[in-house]
């Protein structure tokens, strides 16, 4: 019975019918999301054989991001979240379709994937933090908060376990173009899921202050309170030295492992099982209480994870370690997340995760663009190498600092009612109020 418990108490969130629509439709078009980010990397590599495009492209497809996130935070808490979101996901699906039109017809050339990459990531730009915010709006229960960004980033890694795995198999058997036709597909999902909720009237709060006065305000908010710019700040490095791994596996998987697409497909799939773990991790623990511990042995786990996959020559092997990265990925990143949620004042919430989604979204580009071009000099092997160990050194600062910033931030989970010793888990993110960050 206890299990039984646990196991409903896992899923809490999915009690509020808006966040079940939202987590079903999101499902279906995330696994076509992965299925096209797999097919987009193996076209450009069996075109160019170039490790820098690949890096190019990754570029051109989140730089939007990097310069568009705090702005796309400040109409995130202007506008109407839900009308925004149909906007973005149908220009996605648009997005989707034309790039599935020009690789079936074979006209695709490789000017077209940056361009139609950089269209992509300008609207993601506006639909990351838009929807991050949005969930806010989907629970009923302010208590199944945490619960639901832990089964986000559930929702996001069982995708990326099924999108990738089914995608490499695809390519071997039919080519790129079906893998980005179903994605297209997918959005339909997703929509249908938006437009079958049931939301209260949007009520927009008349703001005296300008678009830019807003942004500054973000801005002052996040990094004017120690915690949650380390926060930020670890998201950002994770994101630079970590995220280009994803961007070198077409190069292990063809030239190291000696696979084909499907092997690409293995690969990704066994990272997102490990990221599916760590979800499900989070998803169970009922406080925040360590989560600061938790973040800096992860961290140090996905880089050491990293260089043992750089120098791996056994499939096998090479698997159990994507698993080890894809865990040690997303409990960082989720626990950042899921902090970040916990304490953010509503009314800063979309500039504040606009941030975060800047951190990582933005950060991603750069370090891509970086390690594609270092690897045509020194190999994947010691590029990737050289990635896991920045990874590994850039939490020492935090570990050093974590416990002057936990004793910043008592007070403000003292007002919430998260204090260690009866802390009643992630469950206050409604409450918010104050600065964000963590231990």
């Amino acid at each position: 019975m206890a299990a039984v418990g646990n196991l409903s108490g896992m899923f809490r969130a999915l009690s509020s019918r808006n966040y079940k629509l939202f987590f079903v439709g999101q499902g279906i078009s995330l696994i076509g999301t992965w299925m096209q980010q797999i097919a987009l990397s193996w076209l450009v590599y069996r075109l160019t054989d170039s490790v820098f495009l690949l890096g190019a492209v990754t570029f051109s497809s989140q730089i939007p991001s990097f310069l568009l996130g705090p702005f796309a935070g400040v109409l995130a808490d202007k506008f109407d979240r839900h009308k925004v979101l149909l906007v973005t996901q149908s220009l996605s699906m648009l997005q989707a379709s034309t790039l599935a039109v020009l690789v079936l017809t074979n006209t695709i050339e490789i000017w077209h994937v940056l361009a139609l990459s950089a269209v992509l990531g300008t609207i993601n730009g506006f639909d990351i933090a838009t929807r991050q915010a949005f969930v806010v709006e989907l629970v009923e229960r302010r208590e199944d908060m945490s619960n639901a960004i832990a089964l986000n980033s559930s929702l996001f890694n069982m995708a990326r376990l099924i999108g990738p795995t089914v995608a490499g198999l695809l390519i071997a058997a039919v080519g790129e173009g079906i893998c980005i036709l179903i994605n297209a597909l997918s959005y339909i999902a997703v929509l249908a899921s938006l437009l079958a909720m049931r939301l209260k009237p949007f009520e927009r709060v008349q703001q005296q202050r300008k678009v830019w006065q807003s942004l500054k305000d973000g801005f002052s908010y996040a990094f004017g309170f120690p915690p949650i710019r380390a926060l930020i700040v670890i998201v950002g490095l994770l994101s630079l030295f970590g995220m280009p791994f994803t961007v070198l596996l077409p190069v292990f998987a063809r030239d190291i492992l000696h696979g084909g697409a499907n092997t690409l497909g293995y690969l990704m799939g066994a990272s997102g099982f490990g990221a599916l773990g760590g979800a499900l991790f989070l998803a169970q623990r009922k406080s925040v209480e360590g989560l600061g511990k938790v973040i800096i042995f992860t961290m140090l786990l996905f880089g050491l994870a990293l260089i043992a996959f750089s120098f791996s020559e056994m499939f096998l092997l090479s698997l159990v370690l994507m698993l080890v990265t894809g865990f040690g990925m997303i409990v960082t990143m989720a626990s950042c997340n899921t902090l970040l949620q916990t304490i953010v004042d509503d009314d800063k919430r979309g500039r504040v995760m606009s941030l975060y989604a800047t951190a990582f979204m933005g950060m991603a580009p750069i370090g891509s663009v970086l390690a594609g071009a270092v690897a045509e000099d020194v190999g994947v092997a010691y590029t990737l190498a050289g990635c896991g160990l920045l990874c590994a050194l850039s939490i020492i600062p935090f570990a050093i600092s974590r416990p002057k910033l936990r004793r910043m931030v008592q007070p403000i989970y003292e007002r919430l009612g998260i204090v260690p010793e009866i802390a009643t888990g992630l469950q206050s993110a409604s409450t918010l109020s104050g600065p964000q960050e963590e231990r």
